[in-house]
C-alpha cells in the first residue's frame, strides 16, 4: 500500500463525534470509543474504575458470565478497554472487534449487534437499587488496587511514574492514569454511580469504526443503541499546552531509597514542542537518535561501549512536551552514568550527530508509520491523536515530513529540551 491514507468520514450523533472509515481491506470491523475529560486529582480514580465495573455486565446481561457468552455468540468478538493520559486529559477507550458479515453464513449484521452491545456496556450497565451492583464494584476496586500495587512493585515502572510526578509536581499530569490508591478506598457504589452519570454526560466522546460499512449504518445504530443524555454544557474540548518554562534553573536532584539491588537513574526533561508544532517531526528524530532505538546514542555509548547500564532508553510524549530517559545501573555507577548521559545530551545540542544515525532513525520511524496502515486500531489511534491535537495530517504527510528533517533541525530541537529532574532510586545502604 502506498502512502495514500483513506480519510475518515466525520459525523455527529447527538453529542458523540463519529468517525467512519468504510473499507473492505480487513476481515474484521474495528470499533473504538474514546471518552475523554480533563485530568484532575478528584476524578482520576473514579474515572479509572468505571470501565472495570462496566465490563461486568449490562442491563440485558447482568451476570458477567452471560455477558461473556454474548461476546462468544458474536463469533468470539474481542472486547477490551484502555485507560491513558493524553496531556492533561484522562481517556478511557473501549475496543470491540467483530468479524465482517462476509465471512459468516446467514444474515447476521454483526456490526449492528456489536454496536448494540457496546451501547449497552457504556450506557445501560447492570444495576441494583438504581446504582451499580455492590459486589461488582468491590471486586473491581480490588482489581484496580492490585494493578496500582503492581506499578509500585515493578521498580522500572515505579521510577518512571515517580520521575513523572516530580517533573510535574503541581500539575494533574503527575497522576497515574489508573488513579490513586488512597482515593480508591473512599469510593462506594453511590459516589461512583453519581460520578458515572456525570462522566457520561459531560465528557468528550468519539466513536471510530473501520470496516466494511457506511457512515449511515453506524449513525443509525448509535442513535438507536447509545442512550446519552444531552449535556447541559457542551463537553470540554481537548486542549494541549506546553510545559511552563522556568528560566535557567538547574535540574533538581532527588534520591529515593527502597529495597532494591539495582539502581534506577531517570531524567525528566521538558520541551515546548508538542504534536501540533511544526518542529514535531524533528523532535521524533531527536528522541530516536538519543535513546529511542538500539542504535541510538544512549544505548551505544552508555550500555554497549561503557557497559554502565542494564537498560537505557528515552521516550518522548508529544501531548505533554515530556522526554524521559530511563536507565538501570549498578548503584555505585550513578555519577559515571549521569556524566555519560549528559555528554549525549550535549552532543545532540551541539549538533554532533552522524548522518548514519539520522538515516537509520528515519528508516525505523517511517517503517513504524507505514505499519500503522495495516492495522485498523493503529489507524484509529493515529487519527484520534491527530484530531484531538489539531495536528491534522495523514500518515503519508508525516512520513514526508520525517524524511526531510535535517541534522540542523534535530540540533535545534535538542536545544528546546531542558532537564527538570534527575531522579535516582537506590538501596537503603549508607555509603
Amino acid at each position: 500500500m502506498g502512502h495514500q491514507q483513506p480519510l475518515f468520514e466525520r459525523a455527529e450523533a447527538g453529542r458523540m463525534r463519529v468517525h467512519v472509515l468504510p473499507t473492505d481491506r480487513f476481515k474484521t470491523c474495528a470499533i473504538s470509543v474514546f471518552v475523554g475529560r480533563p485530568l484532575s486529582d478528584e476524578e482520576v480514580t473514579p474515572a479509572a474504575l468505571i470501565p472495570f465495573v462496566l465490563r461486568r455486565g449490562t442491563e440485558r446481561h447482568p451476570e458477567t458470565k452471560r455477558f461473556r457468552e454474548e461476546l462468544d455468540r458474536l463469533y468470539g468478538a474481542g472486547f477490551g478497554f484502555d485507560i491513558f493520559k493524553r496531556g492533561n486529559h484522562h481517556i478511557v477507550q473501549f475496543r470491540l472487534e467483530i468479524i465482517d458479515d462476509r465471512f459468516v453464513s446467514g444474515e447476521a449484521n454483526l456490526l449492528r449487534q456489536a454496536l448494540a452491545l457496546l451501547g449497552q456496556v457504556m450506557t445501560r450497565p447492570a444495576l441494583e437499587d438504581g446504582v451499580f451492583i455492590k459486589k461488582y464494584v468491590d471486586a473491581e476496586k480490588n482489581t484496580l488496587r492490585s494493578k496500582l500495587e503492581a506499578v509500585i512493585n515493578d521498580k522500572i515502572r515505579y521510577a518512571y511514574e515517580r520521575c513523572t510526578a516530580l517533573t510535574f509536581p503541581d500539575d494533574p499530569f503527575r497522576h497515574h492514569a489508573l488513579g490513586r490508591l488512597e482515593k480508591l478506598q473512599e469510593l462506594d457504589v453511590q459516589s461512583l454511580f453519581a460520578f458515572y452519570r456525570r462522566w457520561l454526560s459531560d465528557s468528550q466522546i468519539d466513536m471510530y469504526v473501520v470496516g466494511n460499512t457506511s457512515t449511515e449504518a453506524v449513525l443509525d445504530a448509535v442513535k438507536a443503541e447509545f442512550f446519552l443524555e444531552s449535556a447541559a454544557d457542551s463537553p470540554l474540548p481537548y486542549r494541549f499546552v506546553p510545559p511552563e518554562t522556568r528560566g535557567e534553573r538547574r535540574a533538581r536532584t532527588i534520591t529515593d531509597r527502597m529495597d532494591v539491588t539495582q539502581g534506577k537513574l531517570n531524567i525528566g526533561l521538558v520541551t515546548p514542542v508538542l504534536r501540533s508544532d511544526p518542529r514535531y517531526p524533528a523532535m521524533l528524530l531527536y528522541n530516536g537518535v538519543l535513546g529511542g532505538y538500539p542504535h541510538s546514542k544512549l544505548f551505544t555509548n552508555v550500555r554497549e561501549k561503557a557497559n554502565l547500564a542494564y537498560y537505557v532508553s528515552s521516550r518522548y510524549d508529544g501531548f505533554k512536551g515530556f522526554v524521559m530517559i530511563q536507565t538501570g545501573i549498578e548503584i555505585a555507577n550513578r555519577d559515571k552514568a549521569l556524566g555519560l548521559i549528559e555528554e549525549q545530551l550535549e552532543d545532540m545540542r551541539a549538533g554532533r550527530i552522524e548522518e548514519a544515525e539520522i538515516d537509520r532513525t528515519k528508516t525505523l520511524i517511517v517503517s513504524q508509520l507505514k505499519e500503522t496502515a495495516d492495522s485498523p486500531f493503529a489507524m484509529i489511534a493515529f487519527d484520534f491523536n491527530a484530531s484531538i491535537t489539531g495536528s491534522a495530517g495523514s500518515i503519508g504527510e508525516l512520513i514526508g515530513e520525517v524524511s526531510s528533517v535535517t541534522a540542523g533541525q534535530i540540533a535545534e530541537a535538542a536545544r528546546q529540551v531542558r532537564p527538570e529532574v534527575i531522579y535516582f532510586l537506590r538501596d537503603r545502604k549508607e555509603e
